[in-house]
């Protein structure tokens, strides 16, 4: 960051936009100072006296002011911005560690914006990105991985997701790497004192209790890297694409999934010719669900435009739904799709089962095998839809990892660090196994313990720490 971590820093805190109430949020050594230059309490008091997490009502001018007297009325008819209530929270029991001061309006975006400016024309400086977030993790108020949940937690679309991260931001992930952290930097003391003292006829560490912990750090290591591709889809999401023919139901199902009339519904084929999204909570994974333009050939070239971004759209989804029509026999466009299927990234859907039944397991069978069954469905009448949902549900997340035992990974950085951990304990296993040169066990088990200290930030960077906190939004 490019201000100085010594400056006071202020910021709008709320969501752009206008709302009955809007923050602005000062932090540093001067968050009190710099606040009484622009409010002053209805009480008379000076707000240095305003006792630590405590509020109270003030005016709030647009130029600097003595923090005590009467407001005279020419000084409030020209910088008078609005009536507010201010908090103070004095260091180190606050979200930064520093002193904070919040100040709460109402929420018009002119407000606001006169509100910072009064307060850097005090002295204080506009935040960036983050700001109030890294200075609690360089204050020791939150390690890394739970200053990332912070964002995660801002970010969470579904009630699941959001208790993953609020589990993260309690520290439950931290808990788990800093204890397979200490056990590493337990046994790389052992080694390197065996080393530091080699003519010594003193034993620091049996073999056979270094492989124990090296085989018990493996475990957990490879677990939590295990999580990490349904945590992914827990913090991110997942994008899950409609595909079939023209007319087998694919905007009749999308409407039904999302209970409303988002795309349109219409007899004719290829009424869809554009690609939609939307996000849907299902079974309380935040899904992102893409009704595509029916897959046949044509010769419009809208409509062709329209199957070229259904079949990109099938690349990249972490599941598609395979939609037939059970009314009518396979198509050589069904079979298409059918012979491109994968069982591991696709679920094959029958629709229209409230029509009589032309099209059999068997035909379908007979173009591609059907390892995980066939769901019959009506989006039209809604029958089947809670079968259906359970069902994305398995696919997406076949372990329930979020139910189990053991901290979920959510972090792309995160299961990175997780990957370089464990294979530096796996190498270090093979050393010892091997024989080999105890400086080479203990640079893998240095190269392990780094990793996971990564994470929770023991061990970091300044370009690190610009990356992550850039991605916060200002005033957070």
């Amino acid at each position: 960051m490019h201000g100085a971590l010594d400056d006071t820093i202020c910021a709008i805190a709320t969501p752009p936009g206008e709302g009955g109430i809007g923050v602005v949020r000062i932090s540093g050594l001067r968050a009190l100072d710099f606040a009484s230059h622009v409010a002053r309490l209805r009480s008379g008091k000076s707000l240095q006296d305003l006792r630590t997490h405590t509020m109270a009502l003030a005016d709030v001018c647009s130029q600097s002011m003595a923090p005590h007297g009467p407001l005279e009325s020419e000084s409030r008819t020209h910088s008078f911005i609005d009536e507010a209530l201010v908090v103070v929270m004095r260091r180190p029991h606050s979200f930064t560690g520093e002193d904070v001061v919040e100040v709460q309006c109402h929420g018009g975006p002119v407000i606001l914006d006169q509100l910072c400016r009064a307060l850097m024309s005090a002295g204080a400086r506009l935040a960036e990105p983050g700001e109030f977030t890294k200075r609690a993790f360089l204050n020791g108020r939150l390690d890394l991985a739970q200053a990332e949940a912070v964002l995660d937690t801002i970010r969470a679309k579904t009630a699941r997701s959001l208790r993953i991260a609020q589990s993260q931001r309690r520290g439950e992930l931290s808990h788990e790497v800093e204890g397979t952290r200490t056990a590493l930097v337990v046994a790389l003391a052992h080694i390197e004192a065996a080393l530091d003292f080699a003519e010594e006829d003193i034993e620091f560490v049996r073999q056979d209790e270094l492989m124990r912990v090296l085989d018990e750090t493996a475990i957990r290591l490879r677990r939590m890297v295990q999580s990490g591709q349904e945590g992914r889809i827990w913090r991110e999401g997942a994008a899950v694409a409609i595909l079939g023919r023209p007319n087998v139901g694919k905007s009749s199902l999308m409407n039904a999934l999302l209970r409303s009339d988002r795309a349109i519904v219409t007899p004719v084929p290829g009424t869809t010719r554009d690609m939609l999204e939307e996000v849907v909570s299902i079974e309380g994974i935040p899904v992102r669900l893409f009704d595509t333009a029916g897959i046949r050939a044509t010769d419009d070239e809208v409509e062709a435009e329209g199957i070229r971004r259904s079949q990109l759209a099938w690349e990249e989804a972490d599941l598609a739904l395979i939609l037939l029509d059970g009314s009518q026999p396979l198509s050589e466009s069904d079979r298409v799709l059918l012979a491109r299927q994968e069982a591991s990234i696709a679920l094959l859907v029958i629709n229209k089962c409230d029509l009589p039944r032309r099209l059999t397991k068997e035909e379908i069978e007979a173009v591609c095998p059907v390892n995980a069954g066939v769901l019959d469905i009506s989006a039209k009448m809604q029958i089947g839809l809670d079968h259906l949902r359970d069902a994305i549900r398995s696919r997406l997340t076949p372990s329930r990892l979020e139910s189990q035992e053991g901290v979920l990974v959510t972090n792309l950085r995160h299961a990175a660090a997780l990957e370089r951990a464990l294979q530096g304990v796996e190498q270090a296993r093979h050393s010892v196994e091997a024989g080999r040169a105890g400086e080479l066990v203990a640079m893998d088990l240095r190269i392990a313990a780094d990793a996971l200290g990564e994470i929770t930030g023991a061990i970091t960077t300044d370009e690190i720490l610009e990356r992550i906190f850039a991605e916060f939004c200002i005033g957070k």
